[in-house]
């Protein structure tokens, strides 16, 4: 069977992952023709990288989405040149593959003379249609990240009229509407036939491919939906969907799920992707998988401020079970002579203790500034950054909280950190490791931002990172104390950052300034760089964070809609309404009925106990103009 496939690609940044031309590698032994339509103006690296695997390659601008981006295709292809082909398939980049391998597919479809066109996948039908502006049902279709049509169909005046008359698409919705929902019974209506080969009736949900995509890997099914890793959370939380689950299954095929990370990192919403896919593992204080052979070459860089603290510290570092170098930052002479004095005390493979120029930027200056020269060394193949910490700002007992909720979750034992090591040896795609975000007695679940995005924005443009940022709470190492491939820190390390750009002592260290800036894009920095941030505890902070959490989530959502997008919904509705001016009072009683919308706004129920005092008060008003009127 002759076949021409339409493969339709979108990227905002024009950046070609390795997992596109993986898939169209896969498809060139089915296909004798594959044109690539981009959406999106593309990188020299990014065109080149398709042209090595397409036959034709158009880039065009983003308008009327796929629906126009197939359209145009297959105009600039051209239906006589189209005519000399068997089957026709669109196409697109919204799914990885094939995690089986596409003969499977193929087989088995072209064994089908019986039929018009086919899906490799399909929604099943909604009622009443879930959107907006619309009757009746949302109807079975094929979906269209696979449309395979024969000839007997695309060589069809039908065929013909159905894209001739196309209207122009202008959003997702319309996407939907106009052709993905439509386009299967439109043409079942004109008498030709189709199948699915994953068919939606075998399984327990209307959307199978996302919402049972564990039961059609099982079925071998070749692709995984990229919806999987930024779709909000709040729906796979309300389904059950576990990504975790799915990646476990796709790990055990031959696909290789580099692809995907190095994907997915780029391209989702850091703290969306790592609940989706549950990116928080609890570490027992065990060796799980580190492998002494071949060595690591790690290095410690740490900013040793308390001198006092240098024994502690040591204490930490001396779980890690493997030989390392020290890098050691310090402020002045005098405790550098004292910090060496301590080391003295401790066999180590290799140890430097440096004097910064400056304590401007603390912790952070010391590591992109005095400790450039190791990041961007390439003598390394993982660093661990710490420091002295108390924290006296945040009183005793956050301080100490703080500390230990950084430290043990990244040393908590030699076990332990084996066990962080063989992640890293494990999973090439892994760039950092890190605790989850602080939250027992700091307000940063939702809020840690603070006063730091718009600088985190500007920064980031300088240096080159286009990570998407998180909406609420940054995916970051709270406290900047982490395990990290040198090179995920590239763009960070290579700046040419100054001492005098961060705030000095006098001015104290508070959010919006550089350091705190800083410490909000390590995270995204990796991303950026293609390589996956993992969040580790240990199993005591585990077992206490998770109870705290337990408790404050209940202790809101007990005032709230049970559900989680519920609660969600109700509370921008609550915002808004309060973030809305309020309406003018009644041109006849203004100053009774402001006070009133005041009191009711701002102290609801106080409002409704004084209900019947206002509706009193009113009476007495109105009896009074009644009183002057009759003078």
């Amino acid at each position: 069977m002759r076949r021409v496939i339409f493969y339709l690609f979108y990227d905002a940044q024009g950046i070609v992952d390795d997992y596109v031309p993986y898939k169209l590698n896969a498809l060139r032994p089915f296909a004798d023709h594959i044109f690539v339509v981009s959406n999106s103006t593309l990188t020299p690296e990014g065109r080149e990288k398709l042209a090595d695997v397409a036959d034709t390659v158009l880039a065009r601008e983003n308008v009327g989405f796929d629906v126009w981006g197939y359209k145009e295709a297959m105009e600039a292809f051209g239906r006589d040149r189209l005519a000399e082909y068997d089957e026709l398939i669109l196409m697109n980049y919204t799914f990885f593959g094939p995690i089986f391998p596409f003969a499977e597919t193929f087989t088995a479809m072209d064994a089908r003379e019986d039929i018009d066109f086919w899906g490799l996948t399909a929604h099943g039908e909604v009622d009443p249609n879930p959107f907006p502006d619309t009757t009746g049902t949302l109807p079975l279709h094929i979906q269209s990240h696979w449309i395979a049509v024969r000839k007997t169909m695309f060589t069809s005046i039908e065929f013909a009229w159905y894209w001739d008359k196309m209207p122009m698409v202008t959003s997702y919705t319309d996407s939907i509407l106009q052709h993905e929902s439509k386009f299967t019974q439109h043409f079942a209506d004109r008498g030709f036939r189709y199948s699915i080969l994953f068919d939606p009736s075998r399984y327990p949900t209307t959307h199978p491919v996302f919402d049972s995509a564990d039961l059609m890997l099982g079925d071998r099914c070749p692709i995984l939906k990229r919806r999987m890793f930024f779709h909000e959370p709040t729906y796979l939380e309300r389904n059950a969907i576990l990504g975790r689950r799915v990646m476990e299954i796709v790990s055990r095929t031959d696909y290789p799920v580099d692809l995907i990370w190095r994907n997915v990192v780029r391209s989702a919403e850091p703290r969306t992707l790592y609940t989706n896919m549950s990116m928080l593992s609890v570490v027992p204080d065990v060796d799980t998988g580190f492998r002494p052979d071949p060595p690591l070459r790690i290095c410690v860089l740490a900013h040793i401020f308390y001198e006092d603290m240098t024994d502690e510290m040591m204490g930490w570092i001396g779980n890690i079970p493997v030989p390392f170098d020290l890098v050691v930052t310090t402020t002045s002479a005098a405790k550098k002579e004292a910090i060496e004095s301590a080391l003295e005390a401790y066999a180590l493979k290799s140890v430097e203790v440096r004097l910064v120029e400056s304590n401007r930027g603390r912790a952070e200056s010391a590591f992109l500034i005095a400790c450039r020269d190791v990041l961007t060394s390439g003598e390394y193949d993982l660093v661990l950054k710490i420091h002295s910490k108390k924290s006296p700002q945040n009183g005793a007992n956050l301080g100490q909280l703080f500390k230990h909720h950084s430290v043990d979750n990244l040393l908590s034992s030699p076990g332990y950190v084996a066990s962080i090591l063989g992640m890293f040896q494990s999973q090439p795609s892994l760039g950092m490791v890190f605790p989850p975000v602080v939250n027992i007695g700091f307000p940063t679940l939702g809020h840690s931002w603070f006063t730091n995005r718009e600088a985190a924005h500007e920064l980031a443009d300088q240096l080159g990172i286009h990570t998407i940022f998180d909406r609420t709470t940054p995916l970051a190492p709270n406290g900047t104390m982490f395990w990290a491939r040198p090179e995920s820190l590239a763009k960070l390390a290579r700046h040419d950052f100054d001492y005098s750009q961060f705030a000095a002592e006098h001015e104290g260290w508070s959010d919006g300034m550089l350091g705190h800036v800083i410490e909000r894009l390590y995270g995204y920095a990796v991303l950026d760089a293609g390589l996956r941030i993992q969040c580790v505890f240990n199993t005591d902070w585990a077992s206490i964070n998770y109870v705290f959490l337990e408790y404050k989530l209940q202790r809101i959502l007990s005032m709230l809609p049970a559900h989680t997008q519920e609660a969600v919904d109700y509370l921008e509705r609550a915002r808004a309404a309060l973030e809305s001016p309020p309406p003018p009072p009644p041109p006849e009683e203004p100053p009774l009925a402001l006070l009133k919308h005041s009191v009711d706004r701002s102290y609801p129920r106080f409002g409704r106990f004084m209900r019947p005092f206002y509706h009193a008060a009113r009476a007495t008003v109105r009896t009074g103009r009644r009183m002057r009127k009759a003078r």
